[in-house]
């Protein structure tokens, strides 16, 4: 059952937390019942006491913040205007600047506890808020020191910034990964693998981003321009995608107003400035993209370009019409082996009338070909 507790920083808490906390509680206290309910005590404490260090910090600088505990921990969200690297970096470091406060706390208040419980509750407590906030700010994403990171070289090298605290927090998960399994600590060694996979992931997704990527107007006007495109809005979503990609020349924004207008063009039977388009961002392209960039170069004969994209188009989208269109593009380039192939394919997706398809003027470059007067034989 999900919890929400209301307020000027709203907090939401998924069962998953509690799933996780117990899980956690179970493993180290080995199966007791008081030592799971104490973890969980403990886990419950330490993450929100977290949480609310990025929170504060965020509403001290106008921001509109809320906390929500999941699984692997706690998230802080907070909406307003853009902020400077250097507020959005106090947000961010307050959060382990709060669990460090904590373990203070803890074990300042170890001696003024008689021996017993009470007193081994404060040691693992003030223990499990020092190691937590020591790992929490070792720089890999998308831990608070992976956070630091981003923003310190984003302050400095721009969007490039971004990209290098990538490279850098995958590099550093990969080796802290090796070094726990090396030691045995699977589990931890597993996480840490995980964190460098989303590294690696999310390079791949932001390579191509620019510096107009940031830049709030153009990010706020495709929201707009797609939700025109949502309401139906075509004509006007059209013209919005059009000046978003004359006003981002290049980076993500760019590639996407690029895309989504080549898709009108298409619906508007504009196959040249279609082909133009996506052409033009054709190491960007989206799989859907590249598939209709197959269509409109086949439309605008540009042969080579079909059968080089060919493999690719067919494996995101097999159809008899897609191996078609590639079988005839091969055929006007005398590829008599592709040919066949791109036949086979399309025979195989249920294309109908092939014998008479194979007698048309195109496949006249390939049919004194042995191989394929071989499949002929074979419709």
């Amino acid at each position: 059952m999900m919890i929400r507790i209301g307020g000027k920083i709203p907090i939401i808490i998924h069962p998953t937390f509690w799933i996780f906390a117990a899980l956690i509680g179970l493993w180290n206290s080995q199966g007791s019942l008081v030592g799971t309910l104490l973890w969980i005590a403990i886990i419950f404490v330490s993450v929100l006491f977290h949480e609310f260090g990025h929170a504060l910090t965020a509403r001290g600088f106008g921001q509109k913040p809320r906390i929500e505990l999941v699984a692997l921990g706690g998230l802080t969200y907070h909406d307003g205007q853009s902020l400077p690297f250097w507020k959005q970096f106090l947000i961010v470091l307050d959060g382990p600047l709060f669990g460090f406060l904590l373990y203070i706390g803890g074990s300042l208040a170890v001696p003024l506890v008689p021996p017993g419980l009470g007193q081994n509750f404060l040691l693992v407590f003030a223990e499990v808020n020092l190691i937590w906030t020591l790992v929490n700010l070792l720089p890999v994403l998308p831990l608070d020191g992976g956070q630091l990171l981003r923003i310190a070289l984003e302050g400095i090298f721009g969007h490039k910034g971004l990209k290098y605290s990538l490279i850098v927090g995958m590099l550093i998960g990969v080796g802290i990964s090796l070094a726990l399994f090396v030691y045995n600590q699977v589990l931890i060694g597993a996480l840490f693998f995980m964190f460098a996979f989303q590294s690696f992931d999310a390079y791949r997704r932001t390579r191509n981003m620019s510096e107009d990527d940031r830049k709030e107007p153009l990010r706020k006007g495709l929201e707009n321009a797609e939700a025109k495109l949502r309401l139906g809005q075509k004509k006007e979503a059209a013209e919005a995608f059009a000046e978003l990609k004359d006003q981002a020349k290049e980076g993500i924004i760019h590639v996407l107003a690029t895309q989504y207008l080549a898709f009108l063009k298409y619906e508007e039977g504009d196959l040249p400035n279609v082909y133009k388009m996506l052409l033009s961002i054709r190491e960007q392209l989206s799989d859907d993209a590249l598939c209709l960039l197959h269509v409109v170069a086949f439309e605008q004969k540009d042969f080579p370009l079909v059968a080089e994209i060919s493999g690719n188009c067919y494996q995101i989208l097999p159809s008899a019409e897609s191996a078609l269109r590639s079988a005839y593009a091969c055929a006007s380039l005398s590829q008599a082996e592709a040919t066949i192939g791109w036949l086979e394919a399309a025979k195989q997706e249920g294309a109908a009338n092939l014998t008479e398809i194979v007698t048309e003027n195109t496949f006249d470059t390939v049919r004194s070909d042995p191989l394929f007067q071989e499949f002929l034989s074979t419709l």
